[in-house]
């Protein structure tokens, strides 16, 4: 993309690092500043919206929604304006934090926004077997962990592909991550939008509030977070789906699709020179083979969370 639109550069484009699944440069212009998200288009797990997620941020921000504003989009490039903030550590968010996502979710789910992508989720392959062998044959460091786990992820790829979502289906954000926020005075402002579409209402509310109400692993949920998120949609004119396990299966089949996507760079063993590096992409596969056979467990824990 040409990127002469935004002024004269004022320095070079300096990396920021951290993405999990692309790679993001700050440009500093005589128009101000810009962040530069380089899409990663080689071994995507799905094909980017990216004329529908450029739509739909734009009508987010014309509706006052907390995000950067989006400056241009191309095939694989995303710019916005860069925002200064804090960023939010993996722990529990406060309660009116909690509150003012809920409210935004609602905002963004009243949206009246063109969707052209009608697609449906693929089933979760059933190879985790074949993974775990290769992963021990050509000695990755978490081989071991994984091939001791190949039956309960196979039963979680089983809980993913059967569980009922009984709807409705919203456009919304998607990926709502302590990761993919920053605070700025004190408020959240909302990042990462490409991963943007059409969700069962429920696994964007369950992925969402426990997200914001844990830390790293599932010993520090704190319910009275977890409900503020819910508080904070029905505030602002949401109403809550059925209590069930659907809550949950969003959050767990994307962490499973996420882990199974890095356990395949990290068996290609090269850098690809998109998306996180292969260094991240092993923290990835160690955190997946550890964190949801802990998670898929806890699911009736969990469930008493919406009581």
């Amino acid at each position: 993309m040409d990127l002469s639109q935004l002024g004269t550069p004022t320095g070079p484009m300096i990396r920021v690092h951290g993405g999990f699944a692309n790679r993001m440069y700050r440009l500093d212009t005589d128009q101000g500043s810009f962040a530069v998200k380089e899409l990663n288009l080689v071994d995507r797990r799905w094909v980017y919206r990216i004329e529908d997620v450029f739509r739909f941020e734009r009508a987010a921000f014309a509706a006052g929604v907390p995000m950067p504003e989006p400056i241009l989009a191309g095939r694989d490039v995303l710019v916005h304006r860069w925002v200064a903030g804090e960023t939010v550590p993996e722990a529990p968010v406060s309660a009116a934090s909690a509150f003012e996502i809920g409210e935004i979710l609602a905002r963004l789910h009243g949206l009246d926004v063109e969707w052209t992508d009608m697609s449906t989720e693929d089933p979760m392959p059933p190879d985790w077997p074949e993974l775990a062998e290769r992963a021990v044959a050509t000695g990755q460091p978490w081989a071991e962990e994984l091939a001791s786990q190949v039956e309960t992820f196979l039963a979680i790829a089983y809980f993913v592909d059967t569980c009922e979502r009984p709807g409705p289906v919203v456009l919304t954000h998607k990926d709502i991550q302590p990761w993919n926020l920053l605070a700025r005075d004190g408020r959240p402002v909302l990042l990462d939008w490409e991963l943007s579409g059409r969700l069962d209402l429920a696994g964007e509310l369950g992925s969402t509030a426990l997200s914001l109400s844990k830390g790293p692993g599932f010993d520090d949920i704190q319910p009275a977070i977890f409900r503020s998120v819910l508080d904070g949609y029905v505030a602002g004119g949401g109403a809550l789906p059925p209590s069930g396990p659907s809550w949950f299966v969003f959050m767990i089949g994307g962490w499973l699709g996420h882990t199974r996507w890095n356990v395949l760079r990290c068996l290609a063993g090269v850098e690809v020179g998109t998306g996180p590096d292969l260094a991240l992409s092993h923290e990835s596969v160690r955190n997946g083979v550890r964190g949801l056979p802990d998670m898929f467990s806890r699911l009736p824990e969990l469930e008493t969370l919406l009581v």
